[in-house]
């Protein structure tokens, strides 16, 4: 068991984050816990790169003076893998919102599926999602679009380094993608499904690896806390 102080002068924790969990949700209560387990006061604790309440997998979070390191584990390659479904697409690019519009599957092949990845390889330009939580005009683009306003996007360069297809089982089609920071999973399925002049949405993601950090090294919240000896 590891000591305050030991968590004061820099943790990296591999956590494997739980479904339906924001990724702040997951940085306050290891925080809440760590300065309980302790006595603490305050302790600085926080995450390198944002996962979707949707997705599950590898978030590594830093304690103390390690927090100062965050930037360099964000700027890591990442790689997951997950699922596409075809043929209809949803405003948020995944199940947060319901299917908004359908679209013709059947000249769609096995071959054109594999194909249609080599476009997705190297520097792109991407779309982030509207429902993300990057700020324009100090407003969160989800802000607006649960308002129901438009707002302009602009594109940015992102590299996908790996993008391969693991299994494609009726218009449910399983993948596994390594790419830059600032990539958007849910912006590639959308952007995918156009590509196969037909349409595409996220129905699943789980991160496995940023940088050397890989996901079976890492721990359930409820280990983590089973750890500090509090459960």
């Amino acid at each position: 068991m590891k000591t305050a102080q030991e968590y004061l002068d820099g943790q990296v924790l591999l956590i494997d984050k739980p479904l339906n969990w924001t990724s702040f949700q997951v940085v306050n209560k290891l925080r809440w816990h760590i300065r309980q387990s302790f006595n603490l006061k305050k302790i600085k604790v926080g995450h390198a790169g944002t996962l979707d309440p949707l997705a599950t997998g590898l978030l590594i979070i830093c304690t103390g003076k390690m927090t100062k390191q965050i930037d360099s584990f964000q700027g890591q390659i990442k790689t997951y893998t997950g699922t596409f479904v075809l043929g209809s697409t949803t405003p948020s690019y995944d199940l947060e919102t319901e299917i908004d519009k359908t679209f013709p599957t059947a000249h769609i092949t096995t071959e054109l599926i594999h194909q249609t990845t080599k476009k997705f390889i190297g520097e792109i330009d991407q779309f982030p999602p509207v429902f993300s939580a990057l700020k324009k005009e100090g407003k969160r683009l989800y802000e607006f679009a649960r308002a129901g306003e438009s707002v302009n996007i602009n594109s940015r360069k992102v590299t996908v380094n790996e993008f391969q297809i693991t299994k494609i089982e009726g218009l449910t089609v399983d993948f596994s993608v390594t790419c830059s920071k600032g990539t958007y999973i849910r912006s590639l399925a959308y952007d995918f499904g156009k590509a196969l002049d037909s349409g595409a949405h996220l129905s699943a993601l789980r991160r496995t690896k940023i940088g050397t950090f890989q996901v079976d090294k890492a721990i359930s919240i409820d280990e983590f806390i089973s750890e500090l000896g509090e459960l």
